[in-house]
């Protein structure tokens, strides 16, 4: 606002620290001089501590550098009319290992960011511009970063990607797009640029279709929590994408009729007088095993891994492993050995995350964003990467648990009831 002050033309700016408490103390500042000498009707002295002040437009312009306009609507600047955007937002977070994926240049990690999809199908009613077309505004907020600044981190640098959905995944909420399909399709649109400021926003007008928004950090494996907006001219439908929690589980039971003779004697020499293999005699089986493989790296079977494999195996309930119950384990072991090596794409002998998720998939688990999450801390090592025997011990824990839920669920319903017995041996399992 302008007010006369000494003769003369004033211009004040109104500002809100929206913190509170900390306010200015220059000219213009609450119970100032500066009022005493304006009349008593152009006078706006707010008094309250609260946060809330006024300051000249030169003390202004001197001490703030950038300025953001937050607006009520994407037209409320450039426009008197009024219009009733359509608002979703979905709050989310990018975790290291699972889904802190890192923009484009990130080729093998960038597919693992959230992603999610909007349903473009109502045109502009104006299009202004002559450009037929969908508009809607997309805004990515990181959250919570200011409290970071104590630890001595800033904004991590954010932007998104708006890629168009392939038609076969139309109509479809459970999917989420794979490596293969963003190293070879190209964006539709994006972000103006990626930029480390709190909110990243950009105006977008495309035909009617589907497409799905993946935002990310510019760089991977950065933790953070977001939020992503969408505003819609009209009605568009936006929600999260995930794969659905389910697993195709082969039927590879040997039986001890099928076992040949060289397997019979392999394992009476390994099983001793008693014809049965315990989770200790298991361990030590494994470990003199792949002791002599060069090609895979390991710090050695446990205890706790070796009695997960006799839990899965073990049918009578004597807590060991018979002839046919061995064999069916060996032959897991076999397959999952050669998954792990068929996507340790580096030959490094362990697997990177992204390598993790893709090997899961090719042994018939779609797992969610929040579950790969889980298996990473439970699995993975400090550099994020998972060694054989907790490949192993994972995926074995994995099958242990599906196959329990789905002998429950006869009706394949989805859902469960325990009783008291039930929920203990499963979980002393």
């Amino acid at each position: 606002m302008e007010v006369n002050y000494r003769g003369r033309k004033e211009k004040l700016v109104r500002v809100r620290n929206p913190w509170g408490t900390v306010e200015w103390t220059g000219a213009w500042s609450d119970n100032s001089s500066e009022w005493n000498s304006v009349d008593f009707s152009e006078r706006d002295v707010v008094k309250a501590d609260d946060g809330e002040f006024w300051m000249s437009y030169t003390d202004f312009m001197k001490n703030y550098h950038r300025l953001e306009i937050c607006t009520l609507t994407p037209d409320t600047l450039t426009s008197d009319d009024t219009k009733h955007w359509s608002v979703t937002n979905y709050d989310g977070a990018w975790r290291k290992g699972s889904t802190a994926g890192g923009c484009r240049n990130n080729a093998q990690t960038f597919w693992m960011n959230p992603q999610f999809k909007i349903n473009l199908e109502e045109e502009d009613d104006d299009p202004g511009d002559n450009e037929v077309g969908c508009s809607f505004v997309v805004g990515l907020i990181q959250k919570n970063r200011r409290r970071m600044r104590k630890v001595g981190e800033d904004m991590h640098t954010i932007g998104f990607a708006i890629y168009e959905v392939p038609q076969q995944f139309h109509g479809q909420r459970e999917v989420h797009l794979d490596k293969n399909y963003f190293l070879t399709h190209a964006q539709k649109a994006r972000s103006e640029t990626f930029v480390n400021l709190r909110e990243v926003s950009t105006r977008f007008k495309l035909p009617p279709g589907e497409y799905l928004i993946v935002p990310s950090t510019f760089e991977a494996d950065l933790n953070a929590d977001f939020c992503v907006r969408v505003f819609s001219e009209k009605q568009a439908q936006f929600h999260h994408c995930e794969d659905p929690v389910e697993a195709k589980l082969d039927n590879d039971t040997v039986s001890e009729a099928e076992v040949d003779a060289g397997f019979r004697g392999l394992f009476a020499k390994l099983a001793g007088k008693d014809m049965e293999i315990s989770a200790t005699e298991l361990k030590s089986i494994l470990n003199k095993i792949i002791a002599k493989r060069t090609d895979i790296k390991t710090d050695g079977f446990s205890l706790e891994t070796a009695r997960v494999m006799v839990n899965l195996m073990d049918d009578n309930g004597n807590g060991q492993l018979g002839l046919g119950e061995f064999a069916t384990l060996w032959k897991k072991i076999q397959k999952y050995l050669a998954i792990y090596k068929n996507n340790d794409m580096d030959n490094s002998g362990t697997m990177s995350t992204p390598e993790m998720r893709m090997a899961l998939k090719d042994a018939g688990f779609s797992l969610n964003n929040a579950i790969h999450q889980m298996l990473v801390v439970r699995y993975g090592e400090a550099d994020m990467t998972i060694d054989f025997d907790n490949f192993v011990g994972c995926i074995m824990r994995l099958e242990m648990m599906f196959r329990f839920f789905m002998k429950i669920d006869t009706a394949n319903t989805g859902f469960i009831e325990l009783d008291l017995h039930q929920w203990l041996s499963f979980t002393m399992i």
